[in-house]
């Protein structure tokens, strides 16, 4: 369900609050548009995430995490933490972790 390279940190990012597809397109630089689109579908039709469409033009959609989604936060922070020393293990330092203000905050 939460498998694969874009769902776990689709989700994480998510953690942080809502997102707009653009703004996750920022955070996630590497997705195409399509995979994005596709992983955010399949993630709201397991209940995981929520897709909140306001009546406005333009049409403004959000997405955040559900409750049961919500189960998932100390999965997903645990997995960053042992990515940052997975990396810092295999590459002994001269790898860079890109940053992230939001990520930063979670450490």
């Amino acid at each position: 369900m939460i498998g694969g390279k874009w769902k776990p940190v689709i989700l994480f990012h998510l953690t942080f609050g809502k997102k707009r597809n653009n703004e996750l397109m920022k955070l996630i630089p590497s997705i195409t548009q399509k995979m994005l689109t596709q992983h955010l579908r399949e993630l709201e039709d397991e209940g995981v995430i929520s897709r909140i469409v306001y009546n406005e033009v333009p049409p403004k959609v959000e997405y955040e995490l559900t409750e049961y989604g919500w189960t998932l936060k100390e999965i997903l922070y645990m997995m960053c933490r042992w990515g940052d020393t997975h990396i810092e293990q295999k590459y002994d330092g001269k790898a860079t972790v890109l940053q992230n203000p939001e990520l930063e905050a979670a450490q």
